[in-house]
């Protein structure tokens, strides 16, 4: 079994939104998926892409990703990577494969001079939680995620 890791292309974007479809499925939020797959498409591949992508391969066959950006740390004075989704096939799971993609990021990291890589996990998907862990990853509990989203970001855009 061979594991490979690659940066995605535009021809991988139909993969990359069906990949994000089956992490919305496994994370029950199948109903929360809204994007526009050109869109996606552009802001990703396009003039100034506001994310990177990257496909996990086991023997030539996609099997996972995991999309990412650059955040910064003004307690650091550098840039971080911020983990938006991981995503590996179920069938695929156990294989390794999750951490590759893991230690791809964290290698990136460090060449980036990044000071950190962080993401954010559903408090009841134990499994990952678990994963986590076992690769050194800490729980950031005295950390509460707030978001500002639609109605209520068009009215304070407007304040």
């Amino acid at each position: 079994m061979t594991l490979s890791i690659r940066p995605a292309t535009p021809a991988d974007l139909p993969l990359i939104a069906q990949f994000i479809r089956d992490l919305a499925d496994y994370e029950k939020l199948a109903h929360e998926v809204r994007f526009d797959e050109a869109k996606l498409g552009e802001k990703l591949f396009g003039q100034r892409p506001y994310a990177e992508v990257v496909i996990g391969e086991i023997d030539g066959v996609p099997q996972g990703f995991a999309l990412f950006f650059h955040n910064f740390s003004t307690f650091e004075g550098r840039p971080g990577l911020y983990l938006e989704d991981l995503f590996v096939r179920p069938e695929a799971r156990g294989s390794g494969l999750g951490k590759a993609l893991l230690a791809h990021l964290a290698k990136l990291c460090t060449e980036r001079d990044c000071a950190r890589l962080e993401w954010s996990v559903l408090d009841w998907n134990a499994p990952s939680i678990g994963f986590y862990k076992s690769l050194g990853a800490r729980m950031m509990d005295e950390w509460t995620v707030m978001r500002v989203d639609g109605e209520a970001l068009a009215k304070l855009a407007v304040t």
